[in-house]
């Protein structure tokens, strides 16, 4: 029992620790942006290399980005894919990289001993500054990425998202999935991802983010190392602005599935926006509380329409996609759109409760602690911060901006926001 005690302890001082988290923030001589939180919980710790270089600098190379970011662990300096895996894992090291619409992203995670961190620093900074772009490698990379691109195009869901990405942004960098097209990828060479890299892979361009049991004089001195292997270079531009459609259509996409798939929604909020926090809550009564939400409740609960509804907001530097999404059996498809519309014209015109509001800021307050509560929770919380150059202070006060919300501005803000009139609706199924 008296184990049980202290471990319970430990947990609940370890999770205090993350959700009173300092974040430090230093600038480079390069221009590299850094964020730091120590978290003496644990002997570890966490380093991320994030670059303003996802899908919506593609440009006509669409899938480029994503390309470019899976050849880094396929060879760098001497070593080839097997020899790169085999040092991070000799030291019980991990890597792992990715890209989105906003960014491209390194991450290792380490144990803190010297020999131990030391080893997977070294391999990790040779990964960052010198991938090889073998053509063998290149080859067989895109190979793979050709295979999943035309596997992708067996699912209904890929298929729906897809088009709904489309009908949302048209023209726009956002317009595209991140890994590209067939077509587009196809015709890419290893030429065009040395030249992605080397104008977006650059220190100007960088965010690093260290969480974990080391000090500032620590953290500062592995950015040192890191950030001294790439070429200064400088920001892209600016994404361009969102175009808010301003007028609704609908799509209904033939696929031989018992199932529909349904995608309704519009841009809807970025990073900064002021109305985030507004929006966010009245989401989460809306269709983001999962089992709690009136989509939920009207769509599967009352009329078993669905397994599921749900809404989410993805915001983004500039406007994310709000997205209504459900599955439903296609004799019943038309139905539940229908319900679903009738739900979402109902709370933009009627709003919440004073209870409902009240107990979605209880839930999401109630959760916060569980967000942050590990190195790689926080790591990408932070990044978050970095990458869209949040208030340092945002953990801090995220639950009071929660709490501040009041009924009055998500009634307002949902009525000037999100609008039936601007949906984009796509359906896919039989």
């Amino acid at each position: 029992m008296r184990f049980k005690l202290l471990a319970i302890w430990l947990l609940l001082v370890a999770q205090s620790s993350f959700a009173t988290a300092k974040i430090e923030h230093w600038q480079t001589a390069q221009g590299s942006r850094v964020y730091f939180v120590n978290t003496p919980a644990l002997p570890m710790v966490d380093v991320r290399v994030a670059f303003d270089a996802g899908s919506a600098r593609d440009g006509a190379r669409l899938g480029l980005a994503a390309l470019t970011s899976a050849m880094l662990e396929n060879g760098a300096g001497d070593w080839d894919a097997d020899e790169v895996a085999r040092r991070f894992e000799s030291v019980g090291a991990t890597f792992a990289n990715g890209v989105s619409k906003d960014m491209a992203w390194l991450s290792l995670r380490s144990l803190v001993e010297p020999a131990l961190l030391d080893a997977a620093l070294a391999t990790y900074q040779t990964v960052l500054t010198k991938p090889r772009f073998a053509e063998d490698d290149f080859q067989r990379e895109k190979s793979r990425a050709l295979a999943g691109l035309k596997h992708r195009e067996e699912s209904p869901a890929a298929i729906a998202s897809i088009a709904f990405q489309k009908a949302l942004y048209h023209d726009h960098p956002y317009a595209h999935p991140e890994d590209g097209f067939v077509e587009t990828v196809a015709g890419l060479q290893v030429a065009d991802l040395k030249t992605f890299y080397q104008q977006y892979y650059v220190a100007a361009n960088a965010v690093v983010v260290v969480v974990g049991d080391i000090s500032r004089q620590q953290a500062e001195k592995i950015v040192a190392t890191l950030m001294a292997g790439l070429s200064t270079g400088q920001k892209p531009q600016e994404i361009p602005v969102v175009e808010i459609p301003v007028k609704a259509t609908k799509q209904q996409i033939n696929f031989p599935s018992t199932q529909t798939h349904i995608l309704m929604g519009m841009p809807g909020t970025y990073r900064k926006d002021p109305d985030y926090f507004a929006l966010y809550v009245g989401n989460h009564i809306l269709g983001g509380g999962s089992l709690v939400s009136k989509l939920f409740d009207e769509v599967r609960e009352k009329r078993g329409l669905a397994y599921t509804a749900s809404s989410q907001f993805a915001p983004l530097f500039r406007n994310g996609p709000f997205t209504i999404g459900l599955q439903t059996r296609n004799d019943q498809a038309d139905k539940a759109l229908s319900v679903t519309v009738a739900t979402v014209e109902d709370f933009i015109n009627n709003g919440p409760t004073e209870a409902e509001l009240n107990a979605a800021k209880q839930n999401i307050v109630g959760g916060f602690a569980m967000r942050v509560d590990t190195n790689s929770k926080l790591l990408e919380y932070v990044t978050m911060i970095g990458i869209y150059q949040q208030p340092l202070d945002y953990l801090e006060v995220f639950q009071n901006k929660i709490q501040e919300v009041s009924l009055a501005q998500v009634k307002e803000v949902f009525k000037r926001r999100i609008k039936p009139e601007w949906m984009q609706t796509v359906m896919v199924g039989g």
